[in-house]
């Protein structure tokens, strides 16, 4: 399997993930345990990875994190 990165990262939402669990004053464990109950086992250390830019996040990942954090997908992927 080919490992892509994009700027030296593997994803380019984590900025944006980390800025609006900041905003809704959410810890890192809080939203893993949102995201588990949303059915997404993810573990606290894997939103950490996410939010640095070194692990990829998933097309279904990123739908339930838009949905969690308040925001648009297309704002998760600056677009917006």
């Amino acid at each position: 399997m080919k490992i892509y990165d994009y700027n030296g990262k593997k994803n380019i939402c984590g900025e944006r993930i980390h800025e609006a669990r900041c905003r809704l004053r959410l810890t890192q464990s809080d939203l893993a345990a949102q995201l588990q109950v949303a059915g997404i086992m993810i573990e606290r250390d894997s939103i950490s990875r996410i939010e640095i830019g070194t692990r990829f996040v998933a097309d279904y990942e990123l739908r339930a994190l838009s949905k969690i954090l308040k925001v648009s997908v297309e704002w998760l992927l600056g677009m917006e």
